[in-house]
């Protein structure tokens, strides 16, 4: 057998970022690739995800999977999460895809989620004791709502944002300001705060959404929800918001159930998947 399986150090990441680019996404440069295959916050990573290897093409990257790793406290415990990213394998390498999967759930002491796994990948996950997140989402029109004097502030100003935001979020903040997907708000009233992470998504190839990754403080999110989307209307140009429900803590209004979100997934022994954030994973580092 020539193909093997090999952990993706530091230095495979140029080529393994070339074939990404040539095989999965080729929206995104081989240095967007390279850039958004390195997390930001500090963790002590075994590697980047694994790569399939034909030894008898030179060698040559046949296949990849991609992980993004991190340390979170999780009601007071301190948990070590692995998230699975891109997976791409070359077709005629596709017998040996499960091989990538395997190795990255191989590792021990994390919990594993799959938060953009496609419809093939559902049931592979499934059957190796995945779990649902619930993703039930509304889509929402980003309307010019008028502004109300005195009824709080919207920002997405750098300076403004560590200057709100104190202990554990505001951490959050400074390890993925250099995220790449990751765009950052706050939403102020006269004695409360709420942070907000979003990307921009592009439903079929559309990039005209903001899909909301993180959500800080649902009651304050709700209470200037309103003004948060015209904040993303007038000031990121995005016309609509995609937000989960279990995130945004309501139901916005106006908005419409999409029938069939993207499923997202958790495999763990401990953690329940309502426990499970969006921070530290490909949809803060990717621009897919």
């Amino acid at each position: 057998m020539t193909v093997r399986v090999a952990p993706i150090a530091s230095t495979d990441v140029p080529m393994v970022s070339e074939f990404l680019h040539n095989h999965l996404n080729p929206r995104l440069s081989a240095d967007e690739w390279a850039q958004s295959m390195t997390a930001p916050w500090r963790v002590a990573a075994p590697n980047h995800g694994f790569m399939l290897i034909d030894e008898a093409r030179n060698p040559a990257v046949v296949g990849a999977y991609l992980a993004f790793y991190a340390d979170r406290t999780i009601d007071g415990v301190r948990e070590s999460f692995c998230n699975l990213a891109g997976w791409c394998v070359l077709p005629e390498y596709r017998f040996h895809s499960v091989r990538l999967l395997k190795a990255l759930l191989a590792q021990d002491g994390y919990h594993f989620t799959d938060l953009s796994p496609s419809g093939s990948v559902v049931p592979i996950n499934t059957r190796l004791g995945f779990q649902f997140v619930d993703t039930t989402l509304a889509a929402v029109p980003n309307l010019p709502w008028p502004g109300i004097p005195g009824r709080g502030r919207v920002s997405s100003d750098p300076s403004e944002i560590e200057r709100t935001l104190t202990g554990e979020e505001l951490r959050r903040y400074l390890d993925h300001r250099q995220a790449r997907a990751a765009r950052h708000v706050v939403l102020r009233t006269a004695d409360q705060w709420c942070y907000v992470v979003f990307r921009r998504d592009r439903p079929k190839n559309l990039p005209l959404f903001a899909s909301i990754v993180y959500v800080s403080n649902p009651a304050v999110f709700q209470r200037m929800f309103r003004q948060f989307t015209r904040h993303l209307l007038m000031r990121h140009g995005l016309p609509a918001t995609l937000v989960e429900l279990r995130l945004a803590g309501h139901r916005p209004t106006p908005s419409v159930v999409i029938g069939s979100p993207r499923r997202k997934m958790v495999r763990s022994p401990t953690l329940r998947p309502d426990q499970i954030d969006y921070l530290y994973s490909e949809l803060v580092c990717v621009p897919f």
